[in-house]
């Protein structure tokens, strides 16, 4: 089955076409990092009228890629939360008219389903059960994958997420925006033992993730930094970055090997915009070579926000017999318990 898939959940918009949930045919990714650098971060309205100018274009390109028409879809899979609700509306009144007027069932996609499905658009994958961390600038996860549809959380951000922490640190340092790259690359000349800033693990059988003291440890560090006069003795800036990002793996890498222990999966898979980041990678392929288990990450352009993830999930949706209503609406919050909102089932 061909299926198209849609995301516009917050300030990438993208369409991508899979064949079986496998197969990739295209996959385009209009970004919107240039217009919202100056800002320091997304600004929502931003995003959503820059996706109403790409949104056709981009679908139109990814049939193209493909070699593919209209008429060969078997499915349109969006996704409708969670994000930004602006954003979300776009790409799901798009999609909703587009499978009116052609007659194609319209699948609404949890997006983070689509970040853990993302590994199967590769072709080493894991076998059923597994652990995933899904870690983004929105979202920072561990789920218990027993299936396609079947997941089980075990911890969450109780405040900002992994990426989200990114920007902040990145934004107090002045390195602008997005701060993930930036950061990841000036650590390469940093000490990550130089400055030994707070792992929040909270108590002791949670696998929840809270990065606010962290950030708020590195702003009272960078304050009192600036004022001290310069010396062997004072951390570079590079220092920071690198000791900053170690603190936030180190924890990410704990939680997600103490998840894996705990239900006794063989396999372990990272995705999410931070899964790029070459150090977690590192510390988790270790991690995981330690206890003799299985390790898969996607490539980094299916780490970041894509539509033939989405398209991937749509798929075994629409095998499941699922078909969005006309009344199916966005959701900023969308937990993946619940993958399809209440008006979401139906033929």
């Amino acid at each position: 089955m061909n299926i198209l898939g849609i995301d516009t959940s917050c300030d990438d918009t993208s369409a991508g076409v899979v064949v079986d949930g496998r197969r990739v045919l295209s996959s385009v990714v209009h970004s919107q990092v240039e217009l919202h650098h100056p800002h320091g971060g997304v600004v929502p309205e931003l995003a959503s009228r820059e996706h109403l100018k790409n949104i056709l274009p981009v679908v139109q390109e990814a049939l193209s890629k493909a070699g593919l028409r209209m008429a060969d879809l078997d499915g349109i899979a969006v996704t409708v939360g969670p994000g930004l609700v602006g954003s979300l509306l776009v790409g799901l009144y798009y999609a909703k008219g587009l499978a009116y007027v052609r007659g194609i069932p319209l699948i609404p996609v949890n997006h983070l389903e689509g970040h853990i499905l993302s590994i199967f658009l590769e072709e080493e994958v894991p076998e059923f059960p597994f652990v995933a961390l899904t870690v983004s600038g929105g979202h920072t996860s561990i789920y218990h994958v027993k299936g396609y549809g079947d997941y089980d959380l075990m911890g969450q951000t109780l405040d900002d997420a992994a990426g989200e922490a990114f920007d902040k640190v990145a934004k107090i340092l002045g390195l602008g925006y997005p701060g993930g790259v930036v950061i990841e690359k000036l650590a390469l000349d940093g000490r990550k033992d130089r400055i030994d800033f707070p792992r929040a693990y909270l108590s002791k059988d949670s696998l929840d993730f809270s990065f606010s003291g962290i950030k708020t440890a590195v702003a009272l560090f960078v304050k009192a930094w600036r004022n001290e006069a310069a010396g062997n003795d004072k951390p570079t800036i590079a220092d920071i970055a690198a000791s900053f990002q170690e603190a936030v793996v180190d924890v990410l890498v704990r939680k997600l090997m103490i998840a894996r222990k705990r239900v006794g999966a063989r396999a372990i898979v990272v995705a999410g915009g931070v899964a790029c980041n070459r150090c977690l990678r590192a510390r988790l392929s270790e991690a995981a070579a330690q206890d003799a288990v299985e390790f898969f990450f996607p490539r980094p352009e299916y780490c970041t926000d894509n539509g033939a993830m989405i398209a991937a999930a749509g798929y075994h949706r629409l095998l499941n017999g699922e078909r969005a209503q006309p009344s199916l609406d966005v959701r900023a919050r969308y937990p993946i318990g619940d993958l399809l909102p209440p008006t979401g089932r139906g033929k």
